[in-house]
């Protein structure tokens, strides 16, 4: 996962062809883990990540009896966490 904030003149579209190019060109892209450096990662160790086909399936999910049961465990297990939820732009090579 790369967390990014584009420059206000960056125009998002320009720069989702030029990844997206990049993935055709270059087949390595996968989605291991490359065990980054410490400092890259900021003391962080796993990465989840959920997608949800609309805003309605992710209030459904977070307010389901079980996910409610199973948050409250979850923050008894982790040192720190980061809730990211931002729309996911998918960028896959061409077929």
């Amino acid at each position: 996962m790369l967390l990014v904030k584009f420059k206000q003149d960056v125009v998002e579209e320009d720069f989702l062809k030029q990844i997206e190019q990049l993935v055709n060109e270059i087949d390595l892209i996968k989605g291991k883990d490359t065990e980054s450096h410490e400092k890259v990662r900021q003391g962080y160790t796993h990465a989840m990540i959920m997608a949800f086909n609309n805003k309605e399936d992710y209030e459904t999910c977070v307010s389901h009896p079980k996910e409610v049961e199973f948050s409250a465990v979850f923050v008894t297990l982790v040192e720190k966490f980061v809730v990211l939820n931002f729309p996911v732009v998918y960028v896959k090579a061409s077929s």
